[in-house]
């Protein structure tokens, strides 16, 4: 606490394409932008390292609360659906339903 505020960190929701794979990948962050690096990262020996090509389709500011946002996560990522992703990532999309809670963050210049 400083000076009578309590400071929160807000956890997103972001979406990853790799041309490569021809993939989507949905993770949770509190720093979306530098987990897109550490997934490109080929000195981490994960799934997503394998194609180092990953770009950011999508960040969703979700909440505060961890639980909350991968709660949300998973939710996104039981549906099993391209479409459910191809929309997320649609500026125009407005989430609804379980995922009215998500705000979109407006991503820098490619």
């Amino acid at each position: 606490m400083i000076g009578g505020f309590f400071l929160f960190h807000m956890c997103y929701i972001y979406i990853l394409f790799s041309e490569k794979a021809g993939k989507y990948y949905v993770g949770q962050s509190k720093n979306p932008f530098n987990r897109l690096e550490q997934h490109n990262d080929p000195k981490n020996l994960t799934f997503t390292s394998k194609f180092a090509d990953w770009k950011l389709k999508a960040v969703f500011s979700a909440s505060e609360s961890k639980r909350s946002v991968a709660s949300l996560e998973k939710y996104i990522k039981k549906q099993k659906s391209k479409l459910l992703i191809e929309k997320l990532i649609d500026p125009e999309f407005s989430p609804d339903g379980e995922l009215a809670g998500l705000i979109r963050i407006p991503l820098p210049d490619r």
